[in-house]
């Protein structure tokens, strides 16, 4: 399976070069089952980066491009009559499927982003009073600029929590500017992505990363970690229990990588910040003195102590 697992990596480097640790970051989160915002400004590849794992992972993709005109039966479907039928039925909205691309997330209004609250959690439209199973696997991968753009508004804290991690592409290296220009003058390399995963494999992996072990001592240190972010003084609202929750399953996936069936405090703190920055909300002071989340979290990183524990397990 892990060579499958990077057989599927590579599929991905096809398109978006120079940013492998971004590309399995999205991967443990789909391994984990966990929902991925990618904040970054235009044209950085967000939407290809969800486009080609959606190809290399076999999975069943929609795309929905959010502006303000956008309603929630477009994202989570409608009953309408049928004449020959003589009774209403159900039309499927854009969520039925097994990767949602939610692209500029910000750009549309409240009432359409809280459709996605229910999807994204419980994996289950309801309409009219009645509840439809989405496909499984189901991951939503969403886009956004950044806030203060043009346009965009602040998703509602509820939401944000529903990601399992929250990262950014970022411009790429010079190297890798150019190979993407070269890469990109006479065909569309995403047109050569292909399936190495199938939705049943990708599903019995996800199986695996459930089953992973954590010690009571890393149970112990995720709670500790996420406990000082709700004493921080810096911080007005720290990481929820559904957080502590996600940077567990990630932790989890992190080790799978890694080839490993147990998890050790290197895959909590690889994936920390990345679980924590959009959940966390820092006070005045903290922006007074310039504090970014990301630094105020590697802050307490540095000061719970780190389990030590040894191992003689693998996979």
């Amino acid at each position: 399976m892990l060579a499958k697992l990077e057989q599927a990596i590579n599929e991905v480097k096809k398109v978006i070069i120079g940013k492998d640790e971004i590309a399995k970051k999205v991967l443990m989160a789909i391994l984990a089952e966990g929902h991925v915002l990618l904040e970054d400004i235009p044209g950085v590849g967000k939407t290809t980066m969800a486009l080609a794992f959606s190809k290399a992972l076999g999975l069943d993709f929609n795309r929905i491009q959010f502006t303000p005109d956008v309603v929630a039966s477009d994202v989570i479907g409608f009953t309408m009559y049928d004449k020959g039928q003589e009774k209403f039925v159900f039309k499927e909205g854009v969520v039925m499927c097994n990767l949602l691309l939610a692209d500029e997330i910000n750009r549309t209004t409240s009432r359409t982003q809280a459709a996605l609250l229910e999807v994204m959690e419980e994996k289950k439209v309801t309409v009219d009073g009645m509840t439809y199973d989405l496909p499984q696997p189901f991951n939503v991968i969403a886009t956004q600029n950044p806030i203060g753009s043009y346009g965009t508004q602040m998703l509602p804290q509820s939401q944000m929590d529903r990601f399992m991690i929250k990262t950014s592409i970022g411009y790429p290296d010079f190297d890798s500017q150019v190979e993407i220009l070269k890469d990109r003058q006479k065909e569309q390399p995403l047109d050569h992505v292909t399936a190495v995963i199938t939705v049943d494999e990708l599903m019995k992996m996800q199986t695996e990363v459930q089953e992973i072990h954590v010690a009571n001592e890393m149970l112990k240190y995720i709670t500790s970690l996420t406990e000082a972010t709700r004493t921080n003084e810096l911080i007005i609202q720290g990481i929820s229990p559904r957080g502590a929750l996600a940077l567990s399953r990630i932790a989890k996936a992190h080790a799978y990588l890694a080839g490993r069936d147990y998890v050790i405090p290197e895959d909590v703190i690889e994936m920390f910040i990345d679980t924590g920055n959009h959940r966390i909300i820092l006070d005045q002071k903290a922006q007074v003195s310039d504090e970014s989340a990301e630094s105020v979290l590697l802050g307490i990183l540095n000061k719970v102590p780190t389990p030590d524990i040894q191992y003689n397990m693998s996979i």
